[in-house]
């Protein structure tokens, strides 16, 4: 997509809430100028410690506007009355934890809200590898699996949020695996998560041999997700991201060979060239998740209420010690 409006200026901070760890980022316009990092743990620890480090960037000089790119699933309907909530979740404590009000309570500024993967996707459809696409899908395998969709830069969200991870798809042939989703068990996330590798392996999945047979499946599994998403969507870049993607390199190229195989009989538009033009890594790697949260901020900072605008030009991420 591309953009003409000036950069923005003005201090803004951006909230990425995964469900490991949390990364808070302080963005000069665009130029992230500070970044800290702490452990999700309980909803008040973790919450609390996010605030105090935007409120002693705000003391500093004033933040124009928050943004927080949260796991799900989550309410991000500014009209619904729990809004900025967590809903029902494997993460312990944080099923009901109220996400937005922390800072909504503490700063006058505007506080924006979206998934961690729309967040994401946000920025890599802004400056990453889905620059110039219309429609773009972010799919995250790490702790658990989840997909952003992104058309023309926005996030796609209607009564809730798209949770591609949860979605039950064709199994493997001959797989036996059970999964290991604590409410589905053989959705995507139940098969392609760390968790779920780990439990497929009997051990830690980074640690698996790529030779090793136990990969056709996963491959199988991810190819089925891909043709789904272009039968359904047909986004013009797929972008799999995440520790157990970024990982797994040759599982993800396999899983793009088998999706161009299963679509090409149906769509010759399909094929593998298109396939592995598509399907692509981050380009922003793990600036993706803090940026995205930063251009939430610099949407709402824009509109001036908690919410997303289009409307942004360049970033500049600064390269310095501790610093991305």
């Amino acid at each position: 997509m591309t953009t003409t409006a000036p950069a923005p200026a003005g201090r803004f901070a951006g909230v990425e809430l995964g469900g490991t760890k949390v990364v808070v980022t302080l963005a000069d316009g665009l130029d992230i100028v500070d970044q800290r990092s702490l452990a999700t743990t309980s909803p008040d620890e973790t919450l609390s410690a996010a605030v105090d480090i935007v409120a002693a960037w705000d003391r500093q000089a004033p933040i124009a506007a928050i943004g927080i790119a949260s796991f799900g699933p989550i309410r991000v309907d500014p009209a619904a009355p729990d809004y900025g909530t967590i809903l029902d979740t494997p993460k312990p404590g944080w099923t009901g934890a109220r996400v937005v009000a922390p800072f909504a309570s503490r700063f006058a500024s505007p506080v924006a809200l979206d998934t961690d993967v729309n967040g994401a996707g946000i920025a890599e459809a802004e400056f990453g590898a889905g620059r110039g696409c219309r429609t773009i899908v972010y799919l995250t395998i790490g702790t658990g699996v989840g997909g952003g969709v992104i058309v023309n830069g926005q996030p796609v969200t209607g009564r809730l949020h798209p949770e591609i991870g949860h979605m039950s798809l064709r199994r493997a042939a001959g797989d036996g695996f059970v999964g290991a989703c604590h409410f589905h068990r053989d959705c995507v996330e139940g098969l392609l998560s760390g968790p779920a590798l780990r439990a497929r392996f009997g051990r830690d999945p980074a640690t698996v041999d790529p030779a090793d047979p136990g990969w056709a499946a996963v491959a199988s599994d991810l190819a089925e997700l891909l043709a789904v998403l272009m039968l359904a969507l047909s986004p013009d870049r797929i972008i799999v991201g995440g520790s157990v993607a970024l990982g797994q390199p040759d599982v993800v190229a396999r899983a793009a060979i088998l999706a161009a195989e299963r679509l090409v009989i149906y769509i010759a538009d399909y094929d593998l060239t298109a396939l592995s033009c598509i399907v692509a890594p981050p380009a922003l790697k793990q600036d993706a998740g803090p940026l995205g949260a930063i251009l939430l901020a610099v949407r709402a900072a824009q509109r001036g209420t908690p919410g997303v605008t289009t409307g942004l030009r360049s970033v500049a991420l600064r390269d310095s010690a501790g610093h991305r």
